[in-house]
């Protein structure tokens, strides 16, 4: 049973294998707000089933339309499926003067037909321009390929009359030669025949068509550019290195006690064995910090004033917690209000409390050795 096919897929590009999927990039966006929004439109891959297609174009644009702003189209594309090509060239035709077609690097094939139905076209000056008859693959007896050669006619038709929407200063017949030939153009010759309105300044060619593996399908691809090649990519520049991390900053060590501060803790540490508070000899040694007689005097009257009010208040295990704290008498009194009321204890007396003798076989403290032990828990806390 013979296989029928509706219509060839006519190409309007070389022939050769299908582009890789990541050689695509196509993209509508509107770029600002209000009066100044443009849509942008990047075609930057091939044309047709495996790309860009028609249906594709005509409904994302229609997203972004709003009928009044411009529009610009980015071309760098080898080609493609010919009829996708009409069909984008007529859509941006039907836009009329809101379109300018920007030409950034290769406008080959059906590429160059699109660029065609631009009200205004601006070519980079190192881009090219390529126009060329349609090419198909076909397969069966000899009346369905005279079918295929007659279609391929007729695309050829479609072509000339797409070209012939821009201002050409070319008649008929010449066109179809170029065509025919396979004519390559630079961005000022595309100019002086009519294709494009406008030369502006561009990237470089090599980086800015990126389609060199396509050149090869051509018969009369520049030469240069097939150089280009054989030549090897230029090699990622190396990252810059990372700068070496800065070495932390060795901690300046401890003063080792001077005579005067052994002898405060010393002080300091009798007065608290005799007032009966020899455990919280420590705390009032950093709390004073070994000042002066005055400092280590202070706090021992604040320790022994807070205990007092502890013992009065029948919270005597209040009393290491609030001279820790650094409480004061008006401080401390506050705390025991707070919790005598809420715990519903009752009230304060103010009479004045049992003596607290020293307990008998307390060990004896001492003050150098807890002075030692300060500095050491410091120096630790200043390495970690």
């Amino acid at each position: 049973m013979k296989r029928h096919r509706q219509h060839p897929r006519i190409l309007n590009k070389g022939p050769g294998a299908q582009a890789s999927a990541d050689q695509h990039w196509y993209r509508i966006q509107a770029a600002g707000e209000g009066e100044q929004q443009t849509i942008e439109i990047e075609i930057y891959g091939d044309i047709g089933f495996w790309g860009i297609t028609a249906a594709d174009f005509v409904r994302d644009l229609k997203a972004q339309d709003d009928g009044t702003s411009p529009i610009t189209v980015a071309i760098n594309s080898p080609g493609g499926d010919l009829f996708d090509g009409i069909a984008i060239h007529n859509a941006l035709q039907r836009l009329g003067e809101r379109v300018t077609v920007r030409i950034d690097g290769a406008c080959y094939s059906s590429a160059s037909v699109i660029a065609s139905g631009g009200q205004r076209v601006t070519m980079a000056d190192n881009a090219l321009f390529m126009i060329h008859n349609p090419w198909t693959y076909a397969a069966g007896d000899s009346e369905e390929l005279r079918k295929v050669a007659d279609i391929m006619d007729q695309a050829f038709e479609g072509i000339v009359a797409s070209y012939q929407h821009r201002p050409l200063t070319i008649d008929d017949a010449e066109l179809r030669r170029l065509i025919n030939a396979e004519t390559w153009l630079t961005a000022a010759e595309a100019k002086e025949l009519g294709f494009v309105d406008e030369v502006t300044a561009g990237n470089s060619i090599k980086a800015s068509i990126g389609h060199n593996r396509v050149l090869n399908r051509y018969q009369n691809a520049p030469k240069e550019l097939l150089a280009q090649q054989d030549e090897p990519p230029a090699p990622e520049p190396e990252p810059a290195p990372e700068p070496a991390p800065e070495p932390e900053p060795t901690p300046e060590p401890e003063p080792a006690p001077t005579p005067e501060a052994t002898a405060l803790a010393a002080e300091l540490a009798a007065g608290c064995q005799q007032a009966g508070i020899a455990d919280l000899t420590e705390v009032l040694i950093k709390a004073s910090g070994l000042k002066s007689r005055a400092a280590i005097q202070a706090e021992l009257a604040r320790a022994k004033t807070v205990r007092e009010l502890c013992n009065a208040a029948r919270l005597p295990d209040e009393a290491r917690g609030l001279i820790t704290a650094g409480l004061d008498a008006e401080g401390a009194r506050a705390k025991l209000f707070d919790k005598l009321v809420g715990s519903g204890l009752g009230e304060i007396d103010n009479t004045p409390p049992a003596p607290d003798p020293t307990p008998t076989g307390a060990k004896a403290v001492d003050p150098g050795a807890i002075y030692a032990r300060r500095n050491q828990r410091a120096s630790k806390g200043a390495h970690k």
